[in-house]
């Protein structure tokens, strides 16, 4: 795979870490991808990628990608910018990672036209959307397994809403090395304002979330909270329990209201889910470095 590193550049934050200055970089490559719109065309660009490492890390360090959320309209895909996700990613950096956060087609610098629109409301087709999005994940992934400082078995995918369902589409592939998956309020279909709680087709959405369950054997960890005005509190369970049932591997876990819609978990409390994160990495073979 071609990967654009001669358009690429760091930027490097001196901040102490106990007695060692560690040294954290944030750089950007251009990864080309090759993707089918739900209706199937063919569609092939490049897409931005945000890359941080700390170079006091043990070496090779598992690689945490973090998969974006999908805004409900045009503009507010085209006003996403740069993904970045600067207190996760800074989180996953003290827990050992080089993190990789893939801007997807669409959306912000990457630009192009939108391969993740499913169908009208009232019949959605979900899967296409969300394996557009996993594809150029794999894509991502696998630009980021070329870097010397890795460890290219020993991946860690995150993913947050739109993202995060994709996330469990991308677990349902059991690529290579991938190892773990966290589900932050994953689904699709929402609209707080104009439909609160109460997302598009949400049978063929718990359907979505069956199937994948049938395929995938990555262990994961779904986060959602009561007060989701996306998706609610009663249909993640749901969606939880037709994964599982299944044969899906995913622990569950629901956090009290907060905010004022705790879809923005992930982003605007990140002391909140830490803790959840951390005991589930630990589980699945990513302790904390030590001294850190």
């Amino acid at each position: 795979m071609r990967v654009s590193y001669g358009l690429a550049w760091g930027v490097a934050l001196a901040v102490l870490a106990g007695a060692a200055h560690a040294r954290v970089v944030e750089e950007q490559i251009d990864v080309p991808v090759q993707i089918k719109n739900p209706w199937g065309k063919q569609i092939a660009q490049d897409i931005r990628v945000t890359v941080w490492s700390d170079d006091t890390n043990p070496r090779p360090a598992p690689i945490a990608l973090i998969n974006h959320g999908r805004a409900p309209d045009v503009q507010g895909r085209a006003s996403l910018g740069r993904a970045r996700y600067t207190d996760a990613s800074r989180y996953l950096l003290r827990r050992g990672f080089v993190v990789a956060v893939p801007t997807r087609v669409g959306y912000g610098v990457s630009g192009g036209e939108d391969v993740e629109d499913t169908g009208a409301c009232n019949n959605r087709n979900y899967p296409p959307g969300f394996d557009a999005a996993a594809v150029q994940m794999l894509a991502a992934l696998n630009a980021v397994r070329q870097r010397p400082d890795v460890a290219p078995d020993r991946v860690l995918v995150v993913g947050q809403s739109f993202g995060g369902a994709s996330t469990v589409a991308l677990a349902a592939m059991n690529p290579p090395g991938v190892v773990a998956a966290i589900n932050f309020a994953g689904g699709s279909g929402g609209d707080p304002k104009g439909r609160p709680q109460n997302p598009c087709s949400q049978p063929a959405l718990e359907r979505t979330f069956q199937t994948y369950g049938a395929q995938a054997k990555v262990p994961m960890l779904w986060i959602y909270t009561e007060n989701d005005m996306y998706f609610g509190p009663q249909l993640p369970r749901q969606w939880h329990a037709a994964f599982t049932k299944a044969g899906g591997k995913a622990g569950f876990v629901q956090f009290p209201p907060h905010g004022e819609d705790g879809h923005s978990l992930f982003t605007r409390f990140p002391q909140v889910w830490q803790p959840a994160v951390s005991e589930f990495l630990d589980t699945n073979g990513f302790p904390t470095p030590a001294g850190r």
